[in-house]
């Protein structure tokens, strides 16, 4: 059966040249033109991906992604954010709230279908991953239950922080945590610390991963990824 992908997006043009391409990608689109429509729609009938406008009429992108991310029911839907805004702290933001990608105005067609399957993948991965209760990635292995690690048959010795942060970062390969939010999901929001905090964290985790270490991926500016 197609993935089903809700655009929301209010430039009439926009939505014919997505849902096209979308659709060649034999995709099943549905459109949107404002924020309280696509909370409509998504409710009416979950979506597998949505792609998502931020300067949107009646209730606004980030507004959405907010609070699709905020219940149950939808926080596992993967939103690609498609903004043209090109700040970083706009795309700062956007991955706070819970996005697993941003495309940027003007974009090409193919690119966002090629990020669409490739979030797409991702979601189904993850799916399988949280049932197994084990995630397996470039010889990292992860025994969540029993919070082991190994890396090619060598068990890993971590700390319990240096555990969950790897944890966070693995469990989706390819999304870019900020230093922010990797502090509020490890050490909690009560925590007054700073950026360095993180990136020390991540100094030792990688050189106890060894030749796994790799995987940790420095997004300048922004913060880390676990290597697709």
């Amino acid at each position: 059966m197609p993935s089903k992908v809700l655009i929301v997006e209010d430039d009439p043009d926009i939505v014919d040249i997505l849902s096209y391409n979308l659709k060649q990608a034999d995709l099943k689109v549905t459109s949107v033109p404002d924020g309280s429509s696509a909370l409509a729609e998504v409710k009416r009938r979950l979506p597998d991906l949505i792609l998502l406008d931020l300067m949107l009429p009646k209730v606004d992108g980030l507004e959405v992604c907010r609070l699709l991310k905020g219940e149950p029911e939808t926080k596992n839907v993967p939103i690609i954010m498609i903004t043209a805004k090109g700040e970083e702290v706009d795309r700062i933001v956007g991955l706070e709230l819970g996005a697993d990608d941003y495309i940027i105005k003007p974009f090409s067609p193919r690119e966002v279908v090629l990020r669409v399957r490739s979030v797409l993948k991702r979601s189904v991965a993850n799916s399988q991953k949280e049932i197994t209760a084990q995630i397996e990635a470039n010889g990292v292995i992860i025994d969540i239950d029993r919070r082991q690690v190994n890396y090619k048959g060598k068990p890993i010795n971590l700390t319990a922080t240096e555990f969950d942060l790897l944890l966070i970062l693995a469990k989706t390969p390819g999304r870019v945590f900020t230093r922010n939010l990797l502090m509020d999901l490890v050490w909690g929001q009560d925590y007054y610390g700073v950026d360095r905090t993180v990136d020390t964290h991540m100094s030792r985790l990688r050189q106890k991963l060894g030749g796994g270490g790799k995987n940790l991926q420095t997004v300048h500016g922004i913060g880390y990824r676990f290597k697709e």
